[in-house]
């Protein structure tokens, strides 16, 4: 027993630590982009393979299988926010300029555009000669033909530099063998040669060569605000289309009890034709307002099916597709409340927080410092061209020695000993630098006129000036945007007083009307006309509550802050899977039909703002 103890705790850890490891893999979202290989050598070959990208998911979270009781979807603002987040399409294809930009990043670190290459190159030439020589006179040779063969092996490294110069690092190595009669056969010539050149004036300096990867480094920032005004305009669509799906409901609310007075006026009045107390006219006028209230009932369970639909294609990413999307009704649990007093924000402070939040102002500040960076390599064309250049190289020779015959003294010389061998002989010499070359010099170019520099400079520094002027025109509409949010506020929450004054108004009338009617002193006219009345003025009530929450929300769009005021995590966001745990379904519904829903609405902390 005591044996087994190490192997059940080891078992132990391994069962707690896999719930773990598996919500770490179901988190993982977002796209991404890796290698499937990986083998001992893949370091080396995973650079000549293309990089795996992972095939589209349009599989949808879990999230909202757990809001659904027979065939509901008991759906609170805060979870359409969060099924948006994790399912939405358009935010998913935002989440792929993630790696777009890291990728555009690790291809500016390469250099190239005007850059020397920062990658360094392995260069080869290899190559095999044979050479046949016909001879017209054999006094000299000795024979009617002279073969060579030649192999050349010749390595290299190129690397270009930060600076804007490059180097090549190179060693050459040919190998002679000859039929003739020569002092070294084979012979071996082998050099190692050093090339560098580097810009004095036009392409040099950090700052000119580093530009392409400052801009991929400015880009990934700008992605951040990209993406923020990508969730800003999806959940700007999202909330609106939920405050429209809740509005809708109350109108379907407001149809019914106006169907429901309609038809106990229209039984009240059969009951008395049938007694004899009542014209035929009377029952006809209520019935015709019985029929008028069902086509409007219709209208309004339309509408709510309509936003549904909408609702649905937001928060899934195969649309109605989905299984758990297709046949099932949204029931919205939140509601739409206008507060006893509206907090009040001093306007520039308002103007203050949406110069600071909102994402466009940050990636146009980011495209002007990208053009002051593009600006600076223009202006740096407009010099003359001097580039340093220098050479060294170390020679080495090696071979076969034979003795040559000196016709004229009619004596054999012997081959200097010094460069009798092979290779290794030809190297020693290389790297013992037995006979060095050395070489510097200077490339001047000047161009006499030099206009096509100087229009690209001018070109791009009006350009500059017309992003300056877009940053400021853009600053002007956040301002306008603000006062007009702070006008649509003021104006929707005295329409929602006065729609509601209506309402209770039109209700006491007919209330007075009925009682009237009761007694014998009204007409059934009168009563379907206030009938009438009573229900248009609870629709607009339930417009007015309605506009009032679409203001809200273009507060919240002018000032940057629909993330903020709806606790969205930007980190969250990005991966594509959300902490925040489903909501509870409630037990007891707030009313969403009729006056009750209007005048006794239930406080959401979304709302309250």
């Amino acid at each position: 027993m005591n044996q087994s103890k190490p192997f059940i705790a080891v078992l132990c850890v391994l069962l707690v630590a896999a719930p773990g490891a598996f919500s770490q893999q179901i988190n993982d979202r977002a796209p991404s982009i890796s290698s499937e290989r990986s083998h001992w050598y893949s370091g080396f070959t995973n650079r000549y393979q293309p990089r795996y990208v992972p095939p589209i998911s349009l599989s949808n979270s879990g999230r909202a299988d757990s809001l659904v009781r027979a065939g509901n979807l008991y759906l609170s603002l805060s979870d359409a926010i969060a099924l948006a987040l994790e399912n939405n399409i358009d935010v998913e294809v935002s989440r792929y300029s993630y790696p777009l930009a890291d990728t555009a990043l690790f291809s500016a670190n390469a250099g190239g555009n005007g850059v020397p290459n920062l990658d360094p190159v392995f260069i080869s030439n290899i190559n095999a000669a044979h050479n046949t020589q016909i001879s017209a006179s054999t006094v000299t040779t000795g024979q009617i033909a002279t073969t060579n063969n030649n192999k050349l092996f010749n390595f290299g490294v190129q690397q270009g530099f930060i600076t804007g110069g490059t180097a090549t690092l190179g060693l050459n190595s040919n190998q002679s063998l000859s039929s003739g009669a020569i002092t070294f056969n084979p012979a071996y010539n082998s050099s190692l040669q050093l090339q560098i050149n580097q810009p004095l004036l036009n392409g040099f300096g950090l700052a000119l060569n580093r530009r392409f990867i400052r801009i991929a480094k400015n880009n990934i920032r700008a992605t951040d605000f990209q993406f923020e005004q990508q969730l800003n305009t999806t959940l700007n669509t999202v909330i609106a289309t939920y405050w429209n799906l809740v509005s809708a409901a109350l109108a379907v609310g407001v149809a019914q009890q106006s169907l429901e007075l309609s038809q106990k006026l229209l039984d009240d009045n059969k009951k008395q034709l049938e007694i004899g107390t009542m014209a035929p006219l009377d029952v006809q006028q209520a019935d015709q307002q019985v029929a008028t209230s069902e086509t409007n009932l219709i209208i309004a369970q339309t509408a709510v099916e309509q936003q549904e639909v909408a609702l649905k294609n937001l928060l899934s990413r195969n649309g109605l597709g989905a299984a758990n999307f297709a046949d099932v009704h949204i029931i919205a649990t939140d509601r739409i409340t206008v507060p006893d007093v509206e907090p009040i924000q001093p306007v520039q402070d308002l103007v203050a927080k949406a110069l600071d939040k909102r994402p466009e102002l940050g990636q146009q500040r980011l495209q002007l410092e990208n053009s002051k960076i593009t600006l600076s390599a223009t202006k740096n064309s407009l010099l003359p061209s001097i580039n340093l250049t220098s050479t060294l190289t170390n020679a080495g020779l090696g071979g076969e020695g034979h003795p040559s015959f000196n016709p004229q003294t009619g004596n054999f010389t012997q081959p200097n000993p010094f460069f009798v061998g092979g290779f290794g002989t030809a190297l020693g010499q290389i790297f013992s630098r037995n006979f060095p070359t050395y070489s510097i010099g200077a490339q001047l170019n000047i161009p006499l006129r030099n206009r096509s520099a100087q229009a690209a400079y001018i070109t791009q520094d009006l350009q500059l000036r017309q992003s300056e002027l877009a940053i400021q025109k853009q600053i002007n509409q956040v301002r306008m945007d603000v006062q007009n949010a702070l006008i649509a506020v003021k104006n929707a929450r005295a329409r929602y007083q006065s729609a509601t004054k209506a309402s209770a108004l039109a209700e006491a009338v007919l209330d007075s009307e009925q009682k009237k009617y009761a007694l014998g002193a009204s007409t059934s006219y009168a009563v379907v006309q206030h009938q009438t009345d009573l229900a248009t003025a609870r629709q607009a009530e339930v417009t007015a509550l309605s506009t009032y929450a679409l203001a809200k929300l273009q507060m919240d769009q002018a000032t940057g802050t629909i993330l903020d005021n709806n606790n969205v995590v930007l980190d969250e966001a990005k991966n594509g899977r959300l902490s925040k745990t489903p909501s509870r379904i409630p037990d007891v519904l707030p009313d969403a039909n009729g006056r009750a829903a209007v005048a006794t609405p239930v406080a959401t902390p979304a709302a309250n703002r």
